[in-house]
């Protein structure tokens, strides 16, 4: 049977869920940050497939609309848009991209 993973990250150590705010701020800043659990102090990391789907989720679409679908003839509206759907997709991302402890 296939398990599908679509509840928030939870800590590999004591199994308390991570909020959504906390996986969706170790996206942003420079670089992906690691999150430490607030009970237990267990750390975790993103995996190389999370990443992957961050990176799909948040820039694929912004810049395949920008490059190939924009039926718009103003610059400021396709780029407006583009990042509009990057937006939707971060906001997407913390509930499919998974973290591994050290």
């Amino acid at each position: 049977m296939v398990k599908v993973m679509s509840t928030m990250q939870h800590c590999k150590n004591c199994e308390i869920q991570f909020s959504w705010k906390k996986v969706y701020r170790s996206f942003w800043g420079w670089g992906y940050k690691s999150i430490i659990c607030e009970k237990c102090g267990t750390k975790h990391r993103i995996t190389f497939s999370g990443r992957l789907i961050a990176t799909f989720l948040i820039v694929l679409p912004m810049s395949f609309f920008i490059n190939f679908l924009s039926p718009f003839e103003n610059l400021i509206i396709t780029i407006f848009i583009g990042i509009f759907l990057a937006f939707i997709g971060s906001i997407l991302t913390p509930f499919l991209v998974r973290f591994k402890s050290d």
